[in-house]
């Protein structure tokens, strides 16, 4: 008989703390439940009073004068290296010309 009312006891023991957890979890579970339910609405509702960004296409600044200036600084740099070549070529024509006389066969330039 000492073991039935053991086993009985037992039972009777782990079926309270089964029962316990369980209300335990099943009302965190739900407050949980309805905490998240809040935040989501409130960031809903958040969303809407936030106004939206501006677009990117209006946040780029217009820059035609800077663009105008970079554009001639460069054509004036591209001709100051043109120049450059050219002279130099032009040495190297009136050196041949000096050293060897005349009209000289110079290689075709690539």
């Amino acid at each position: 008989m000492s073991f039935v009312v053991g086993a009985a006891s037992g039972a009777l023991v782990a079926g309270g703390v089964y029962y316990g957890f369980s209300a335990m979890m099943q009302t965190r579970t739900q407050q949980h439940r309805s905490d998240l339910h809040h935040l989501s609405e409130r960031l809903v509702n958040a969303a809407a009073d936030i106004p939206a960004p501006i677009p990117a296409s209006q946040r780029i600044p217009d820059r035609t004068f800077v663009a105008a200036l970079q554009s001639q600084w460069n054509s004036q740099i591209e001709a100051l290296f043109r120049g450059a070549g050219e002279l130099d070529r032009q040495v190297v024509e009136w050196g041949r010309k000096t050293l060897y006389g005349g009209e000289v066969s110079r290689p075709k330039p690539e």
